[in-house]
């Protein structure tokens, strides 16, 4: 059982202010933006001011999220998933047992739930998807979606964060049966299922795209990019992104080399895409390239505009920044350099070492970096010449540090393993005003 401890820094640990009903993973439109003003451009020597630590939340690499003036979290406790509730003074509102947890390779929890007013939804580690009622911590409706279209086994269990597109969440099993799938976010009930196209899952998560007069749902399947009609499921266009041709010039240095031209491709896509207008860019690791699509203005097809052998981003994501791609490199499975790239072009820009490779958010006007391996936490300006690092400091606690960091409220959070650590990163703080 969850033995969930509470370590309060300061009175009043954060701001009592409306936070937004409605919380995603990577931000209000899942790019890595998220929209706080008002925040520092440069942290003290030994790093922000933390005001809150939460342990015992469970082991998971799932981000924090705020919505209702209340913190969400998942974590695996034992065999199942976990979904905890806290308040702004760092009290425990409930703890909810969601579903049967991964129990293979990285058994963690994965899943950052989606808040929608009052209801949150989330996947288990084992792929059911749970809608819970965010003020009373109970299940309201619960579906195995990859029990019920016999979604191929993933190797490292469910990793998406559920979509919400109007009435209807979203998920990605793949498989023989269908490709996606959404259901009545308030019934669970199936709405519809797209054509099968006898693939593997991702571990992406579903992003709706809209420009002009187009939308559509962008999801990943192991091998493709989709774009499907929200009202009916049907596919407006399939990209075949992992295939043979994307693959040259090689190194025959890289690990995967003799992988690569056999023919049996790499496939680890992790990495939910981003897009502005009319171009979406997407991006793994193991040195496949990423690439630029344009969207035709039928909304029916997409072309590949280029491609790119420097930004394979692991699983760190990658945002847009003023023309400029930021995110870091796939050396190996445990190092990688943070590159920028010209969104127009491809070129790249800057490809600089700074600790390890990991993941990126980006919020009032500066990039937040943290590498995944020893737990350095950057704040580095957007500046297509330099990794220009303005402040740094060091998250402590053994082992990966994947979780991808979130801001809410003026608070910084950061997520690693069972727990959870908030600082206070913004300019009006006044417990800051009364330190320094």
């Amino acid at each position: 059982m969850p033995n969930l401890k509470v370590i309060l820094l300061i009175s009043t640990v954060l701001s009592l202010s409306m936070c937004t009903q409605n919380s995603n993973w990577r931000g209000e439109n899942r790019d890595g933006h998220f929209k706080e003003k008002g925040l520092l451009k440069q942290w003290p020597e030994d790093g922000p001011h933390k005001v809150l630590t939460i342990e015992g939340i469970g082991l998971g690499f799932s981000s924090a999220i705020m919505a209702n003036n209340t913190i969400y979290v998942s974590g695996m406790f034992d065999t199942l998933d976990y979904l905890s509730a806290i308040d702004l003074q760092g009290n425990v509102k409930w703890q909810l047992p969601y579903g049967r947890s991964w129990n293979g390779s990285y058994p963690e929890t994965y899943s950052t739930p989606t808040v929608d007013g009052s209801r949150i939804y989330v996947f288990s580690g084992s792929g059911e998807l749970v809608c819970i009622d965010a003020r009373k911590g109970i299940i309201i409706w619960k579906v195995d979606v990859d029990k019920e279209f016999e979604s191929p086994r993933r190797n490292w269990g469910q990793a998406e964060s559920p979509l919400i597109v109007d009435d209807i969440v979203i998920s990605t099993p793949c498989g023989d049966m269908t490709t996606v799938v959404a259901y009545d976010k308030k019934t669970g009930e199936l709405a519809w299922k797209s054509e099968s196209l006898n693939t593997d899952p991702s571990w992406t998560s579903p992003i709706l795209y809209e420009y002009k007069d187009l939308r559509f749902i962008l999801a990943m399947t192991a091998e493709h990019l989709v774009a499907v009609d929200p009202e009916s499921g049907v596919f407006k266009w399939v990209y075949l992104y992992i295939k043979p041709d994307l693959v040259l010039p090689h190194d025959p240095s890289n690990p995967y080399y003799d992988a690569y031209t056999s023919g049996a491709l790499i496939s680890v896509l992790t990495n939910t895409p981003i897009f502005k207008d009319d171009e979406i860019y997407i991006s793994q690791g193991y040195d496949y390239p990423s690439v630029m699509l344009k969207v035709d203005p039928s909304g029916e097809s997409v072309t590949e505009k280029w491609f790119n052998h420097t930004l394979d981003t692991h699983h760190g994501g990658f945002v847009k920044v003023s023309g400029h791609i930021y995110g870091s490199n796939w050396i190996n499975n445990v190092n990688g350099n943070w590159v920028c790239l010209d969104w127009e072009t491809g070129e790249v820009q800057y490809e600089e070492t700074w600790q390890n490779k990991g993941s990126i958010i980006y919020a009032d006007g500066m990039l937040y970096c943290y590498e995944e391996k020893r737990g350095n936490l950057a704040l580095v300006k957007p500046n297509p010449e330099k990794f220009d690092l303005v402040s740094s400091f060091k998250v402590e606690g053994a082992g990966a540090h994947w979780s991808h960091p979130s801001i809410f409220n003026g608070n910084l959070f950061i997520r690693h393993r069972d727990e959870l650590m908030v600082y206070d990163v913004s300019k009006k703080s006044k417990v800051r005003q009364a330190r320094f």
